[in-house]
């Protein structure tokens, strides 16, 4: 196997971020609605971006709520600024190993430019690809990684943290990885998506890329 480029997801796979859109979600609800959402509740309006959900909630007043959640998820951002331990060693060993590296994130652009500035990541990856406002889209924007790269699904990798991600991943015929070590991830979900390989930490993550790439 001979890969040439790595996409990854970013909330749960190189960022504790999860945290992070709940805050966000969880204040911006309450003030638009007066009443506090709970964490299942709130993860059962992801797919679309915070812009898709907001204009889907209150259409009115959209651009105000989206903006009162980048606020608050701006406000919290720094408490989870730093990616996973070991994240920064392993997109530079792919950078050193000449592999391409880019995002493909369910995020809207607001969140995602929040989240690159605080982690100090963007300068890692040369695509960037946020979410859609009607329904998660992440198999189109794999495809769309592939038409800028200009290489086949076999040549790639998906690197995410979701039974979504791995689906994704095969719907498109890119090799799928499992990121299982955030406390937010459900593995099991993962593993009976049938990821190509799957990792619970990301040192054996870095091993495989040493072995494998």
């Amino acid at each position: 196997m001979k890969l040439k480029g790595l996409i990854f997801d970013l909330d749960g796979t190189l960022l504790n971020t999860i945290p992070v859109c709940y805050g966000g979600f969880r204040k911006t609800l309450l003030e638009f609605t007066g009443r506090e959402y709970s964490d299942q509740e709130i993860a059962a309006m992801f797919g679309p971006t915070e812009d898709g959900i907001f204009k889907k909630l209150f259409p009115s007043v959209w651009k105000e709520s989206l903006e009162s959640y980048l606020v608050e998820y701006d406000r919290i951002h720094p408490e989870y600024a730093e990616p996973f331990n070991g994240v920064l060693e392993a997109l530079a060993l792919l950078q050193e190993r000449r592999i391409k590296l880019a995002l493909v994130s369910g995020k809207g652009p607001g969140s995602m430019k929040i989240s690159l500035k605080h982690s100090g990541l963007g300068g890692f990856f040369e695509v960037v690809k946020t979410g859609s406002e009607e329904r998660a889209s992440k198999p189109e924007h794999l495809k769309e990684v592939l038409k800028i790269w200009g290489y086949s699904p076999e040549e790639i990798a998906y690197v995410g943290d979701m039974a979504y991600d791995v689906s994704s991943a095969k719907e498109v015929g890119v090799y799928a990885i499992g990121a299982m070590w955030a406390k937010t991830t459900h593995p099991q979900k993962i593993l009976e998506m049938n990821p190509d390989v799957a990792f619970d930490n990301v040192q054996s993550f870095i091993e495989w890329i040493k072995q494998t790439l």
